[in-house]
């Protein structure tokens, strides 16, 4: 069951995926409109999604070539799709044209309030703040109708559970709900009605899932993301205002956006590309040259940005954990081609040396532990073994010495990406393959055929119960080996592209 939720979720990138459960929310709204359960009218449902996805599909269309951008559809249609559940459904004239100038203007801030191609706020947020600063409209949030709950709650789960960000929307949680209850129960509700309010009269869960959860506008590091969502959840729920500005969820995430902002790497990103090098018959890496040095952490990933002509619905922008160590002056990704290719890899395929790409971000937490005392176990899967690789590197580099053992599982004894490397590097690896490579460098073993399991790796690693492991590699494998360490283990998912 799990296995087959993990390959159907997987199956579309992010942005379709969050498309396609907006679009289901917005579908659950009309039958609910249909059958009296909400409070507007199907008319108004209709008027509203076609101004604010229509809005924000134009204007897209209409400002991107003012800035030399080819126009991103499936993000517009989301923070089309986004303000529809923000602002009030209605076919009265000045409540449309505040949902209309709220899309504009979350254009325009991809654009405009953004640092060499980056946008700092959340544009669905930022261009809901900006019309009600300005008077033109107020919030609604009316995705927070007990009505619609049980269907946000079920596309909550699917997005936090694709984006593995259970930890940020569960802080979020409890802190803005304690602080409800809290000014409920204090303003003489009962305890059991001032626990349910927060989810039948707030949009808590969608918030939390749709809009907290944006990939954009996170800090690099699991901590400062939990921190962040801490602040949001208490500006989510205290009241407060500064002259015409009051407490709106939309601003709470404005503030926390701008935290992020801080704490993340300010300055844009390019990179002109140096070589394109097959490593398998199926892995191939680029490296690039950064017009200016990148800041990031061994085993942190980046997303690039290349933006191309009819690209399908994978869209034009992927995540790719970073080969080499911070100290190199290359930058290097690694991935799998896939036959049929998606649009993006054509793309990529197309590049000639010198093209410049532009990277929207660094994050991750994916980092080995401080301690040094530490013994590790890397498991790797397929071209999970990139961000190993970063991590090793550093280690050499930096000239530490630290007991490491790393697991390389292939579909075939020629798909062992970065053989030579990781030979250089002296590190003991175990293969995992269904048959033997030809020969093995002195110091690897090789596993057998088969999936990985406890047995095995304990088998094969006696000391395997002191070791704190780091695994990388597809969904199945992390999740079946995660609970053999426990919280000895850190995780990595590599979805596919």
């Amino acid at each position: 069951m799990k296995r087959s939720l993990d390959t159907a979720i997987h199956r579309v990138t992010m942005y379709r995926l969050v498309s396609i459960l907006l679009g289901m929310l917005a579908v659950v709204s009309v039958v609910l409109s249909l059958t009296g359960e909400l409070f507007f009218s199907p008319v108004e449902l209709g008027a509203g999604l076609a101004v604010a996805v229509g809005v924000s599909v134009i204007s897209n269309r209409l400002i991107a070539p003012l800035f030399r951008v080819t126009p991103h559809t499936e993000s517009a249609l989301i923070t089309g799709l986004l303000l529809f559940f923000i602002f009030r459904p209605s076919i009265e004239p000045m409540e449309l044209a505040a949902t209309a100038g709220a899309a504009v203007v979350a254009t325009l801030s991809k654009y405009l309030v953004a640092v060499r191609g980056r946008h700092i706020f959340n544009p669905a947020a930022f261009g809901a703040v900006i019309v009600g600063v300005t008077g033109l409209g107020v919030s609604w949030w009316w995705v927070g109708s007990a009505a619609l709950l049980p269907a946000v709650a079920v596309a909550a789960l699917l997005v936090l559970y694709r984006t593995r960000r259970f930890a940020l929307a569960g802080v979020f949680l409890v802190v803005s709900v304690a602080a409800t209850v809290v000014q409920l129960i204090g303003n003489g509700m009962a305890p059991a009605a001032a626990l349910a309010t927060p989810f039948t009269s707030y949009p808590v869960v969608f918030f939390a899932a749709f809009m907290l959860t944006e990939p954009l506008t996170l800090p690099p590091r699991r901590w400062q993301q939990l921190a962040e969502a801490a602040v949001v959840g208490l500006l989510f729920a205290l009241p407060y205002s500064f002259g015409p500005v009051f407490a709106t969820p939309e601003l709470a995430l404005i503030a926390g956006n701008l935290l992020a902002f801080l704490a993340g790497q300010r300055r844009g990103i390019r990179l002109v590309l140096e070589s394109r090098l097959r490593l398998t018959p199926t892995v191939v890496e680029l490296r690039f040259r950064p017009a200016a040095p990148v800041r990031f952490a061994a085993g942190q990933y980046l997303e690039l940005s290349v933006p191309h002509p009819h690209a399908d619905f994978r869209g034009s922008r992927r995540m790719f954990s970073i080969a080499t160590a911070p100290a190199d002056p290359t930058v290097a990704i690694a991935f799998r081609e896939h036959e049929p290719g998606s649009s993006f890899k054509s793309a990529v395929a197309r590049l000639d040396p010198g093209a410049v790409i532009r990277v929207t971000g660094v994050w991750g937490d994916f980092t080995l532990p401080a301690d040094a005392t530490t013994p590790l176990v890397l498991v790797a899967a397929g071209i999970g073994v990139t961000p190993f690789l970063s991590q090793l590197n550093d280690l050499r580099r930096s000239g530490k010495l630290r007991d490491v053992v790393l697991v390389y599982a292939v579909s075939s004894p020629n798909e062992i990406a970065y053989r030579t490397e990781l030979e250089q590097l002296g590190v003991r690896v175990f293969v995992a393959a269904p048959e033997p490579p030809d020969l093995l460098p002195a110091g690897w073993t090789y596993l057998g055929p088969g999936r990985l399991t406890g047995d095995r790796l304990t088998a094969a690693i006696p000391d395997l119960e002191k070791r704190t492991a780091l695994i990388s590699g597809p969904p199945g494998l992390v999740d079946a080996l995660r609970p053999v360490f426990g919280r000895r283990a850190k995780t990595d998912y590599f979805s596919g592209y």
